[in-house]
This record gives structure tokens, C-alpha cells and sequence, in this order.
């Protein structure tokens, strides 16, 4: 994930939820992205956070 647009982070995040699990790959993709920018917009850290918050509430697994 190089170039990844606020949409394509969307359905990115999309995708994890309609699979409810998230890959190693996926995860550290995603942190890559989301830390590799200067400035994270509210959209992109609120979809963060619901990743997060997933995963610590059990709603979602990571998987290798």
C-alpha cells in the first residue's frame, strides 16, 4: 500500500469488518500507512480507533 486515499483506506477498513479478522499483513499495512503521514485527518482516526477497539473487544481477529 503505497498511495492509499482516504476511499481506499475506507474500503480497506470495510473489507476487515465484512471478514472480521484482520491479516498480520493487513495490520501492519494499514499502521504503515496511517504512520507514515504527517498528518492524520479525523476520518482516518476515527477509522483507526474502530479497528482498535475492535480487536480489543474481541469483535475482530488477526490472523497470520
Amino acid at each position: 500500500m503505497t498511495s492509499t486515499t482516504p476511499h481506499s483506506l475506507s474500503a480497506i477498513v470495510d473489507q476487515i469488518f465484512a471478514d472480521r479478522r484482520i491479516t498480520r499483513q493487513v495490520q501492519q499495512d494499514l499502521m504503515a500507512v496511517l504512520l507514515g503521514k504527517a498528518h492524520i485527518s479525523h476520518q482516518e482516526q476515527v477509522m483507526a480507533e474502530r479497528i482498535f477497539e475492535a480487536i480489543q473487544q474481541g469483535r475482530l481477529r488477526v490472523v497470520d
